[in-house]
């Protein structure tokens, strides 16, 4: 092989170093660099309007090579000052003359190339396609954070409408809807105390498995459960007394809605809610065991009225019951015995209590008969009042459905707001929260969605950039790979671990 045809190898890492020990071109380079760097920017400073030209001096640092082409330009836009022995009169062109010699001098212009080629494919370009990554990956990460905001919000905002839709509220002002809502919930319970109706079956089937039982030593059960199947959801001093009230003075609910409208704004309860100052006697506390407390399991559905005017040996003066000349006879229910069976705390427990009960007594006839049905042997089960065990299915699904309609969430809401007005406080800041969480996600999912966008525009305006600073370095390594040439009788010269392998 000709030694024309052998390929000189150079290493970009040693490609600077190369050209000095080569001595194409001096240890000091750098110092006689700075004034034609100098020459270039005031070169710059004027410059005709070209769009090659523009193109140039744009995304890239200004070399020789650069020079070489500005030169070639300016013969077109300066040619009306050429004169007759060929020199151009242009002081642009002079300028741009001027330092393409400057940069030809020690080969100035090759050491700086070698430099500006090293730089781009150690640093610029590595550093771009990181940044590019790095934008990408920003935008994926902005994006799920996105997605993931948005689910947080719609599982708390269905939360929110969940627990209002189980309320019975829009959501709009919590504490006044909850407060209107109170209004209905004297009708619901009428209706549920309407519908306790099919539980007869099951209550006789109790008493008459209870006397077979317990014969005389037998017991009215369920007493406060069948009052309100016979009677209705009566108030508890028709429970109490065993006759109905001539006059109801119910006590009215406080709820301090002032947040959601003017504190002179008053709310109506109902019709039998008195706002005014009421002379009601000293309330009695069903919740703690003292010497006053007032058992109302312990009473029966009617009371013992005597000729002689005394309840259960206590005298009508005594008991506090005005009884009336004419009309039917009866007194004033004030306070908690105004309050309807259902809707007293007490009173109602007792009666989810006895449906408990009901349900438990129903539940093992159902199995005994069922046992009984597969034993042929003999057994005091056999004796006892017996139903089909589709009958007895019936009936708790009777109880079943008569407790699901007492315990139901909205009506549980309701009556602890009627009776607490804390719970109130705590269930709306419950929902105000979860409606606080919800805008929060809100504006965190929008914050993410801004930062997507400007990362991917950032990497779609980084992306050209790479791809011109990749063109003139690939530009820039073929230049040198000539110009090397050039200096060993035009031998082919290839640069290792340049822009081509990137």
């Amino acid at each position: 092989m000709e030694e024309s045809n052998i390929p000189i190898d150079i290493n970009i890492g040693k490609l600077q170093d190369w050209l000095i020990s080569r001595r194409h071109v001096n240890k000091d380079w750098q110092k006689n660099i700075l004034a034609v760097r100098e020459k270039i920017n005031n070169a710059i400073q004027d410059m005709p309007k070209h769009d090659d030209i523009a193109a140039l001096l744009s995304g890239s640092y200004i070399n020789y090579f650069h020079c070489l082409k500005i030169i070639e330009i300016l013969k077109e836009t300066e040619a009306d000052t050429k004169n007759l022995f060929g020199r151009y009169g242009s002081q642009r062109m002079k300028d741009w003359v001027d330092v393409v010699k400057c940069y030809e001098k020690d080969n100035l212009y090759l050491a700086e190339a070698a430099q500006i080629l090293a730089r781009n494919i150690s640093y610029e370009i590595p550093g771009l396609k990181k940044q590019i990554a790095k934008e990408e990956q920003a935008q994926l990460d902005c994006e799920k954070k996105h997605t993931d905001y948005l689910k947080s919000e719609a599982s708390t905002k269905s939360e929110f409408l969940n627990l209002c839709k189980q309320l019975g509220i829009k959501g709009d002002k919590i504490k006044r809807e909850l407060v209107e809502r109170l209004q209905e919930l004297s009708a619901i319970y009428d209706k549920i105390g309407g519908s306790l109706k099919p539980l007869r079956p099951s209550i006789e089937l109790y008493t008459a498995f209870s006397k077979y039982i317990l014969g005389d030593q037998a017991t009215e059960v369920l007493p406060l459960l069948q009052h309100v199947i016979e009677n209705g959801n009566t108030t508890v001093y028709e429970w109490t007394y065993g006759e109905a009230p001539l006059q109801i003075e119910e006590d009215p609910v406080h709820i301090d809605v002032d947040d959601e409208q003017g504190a002179g704004d008053q709310i109506d309860f109902g019709d039998h809610i008195d706002f005014g100052t009421l002379d009601t006697p000293a309330e009695i506390d069903f919740g703690d065991g003292d010497a006053a407390e007032i058992d109302w399991g312990n009473l029966n559905a009617t009371a013992d009225v005597n000729v002689s005017g005394e309840i259960s040996g206590v005298s009508l003066e005594e008991s506090g019951i005005v009884v009336e000349a004419q009309g039917v006879a009866g007194g004033v229910a004030r306070g908690r015995e105004a309050l309807r069976l259902l809707d007293h705390p007490a009173t109602r427990n007792q009666i989810i209590d006895q449906l408990v009960e009901l349900e438990s007594f129903l539940k093992m006839r159902l199995h005994e008969t069922n046992v009984s049905n597969e034993s042929s042997s003999f057994s005091l089960i056999q004796q006892l009042p017996t139903e089909s065990v589709a009958a007895l299915a019936a009936m708790l699904d009777s109880v079943h459905v008569a407790t699901s309609s007492l315990l139901a969430p909205e009506i549980t809401h309701l009556h602890n707001v009627k009776h607490s007005p804390k719970y109130v406080d705590v269930l709306s800041g419950q929902l105000q929260q979860k409606l606080a969480v919800c805008d929060k996600l809100s504006r965190l999912a929008a914050r993410e969605r801004d930062r997507a966008i400007g990362a991917s525009e950032t990497a779609t305006e980084l992306r050209p950039l790479l791809a011109r600073i990749i063109e003139r370095t690939k530009e820039l390594q073929a230049n040198i790979e000539m110009e090397i040439s050039k200096k060993y009788k035009g031998r082919p010269v290839n640069i290792i671990g340049g822009v081509k392998f990137l």
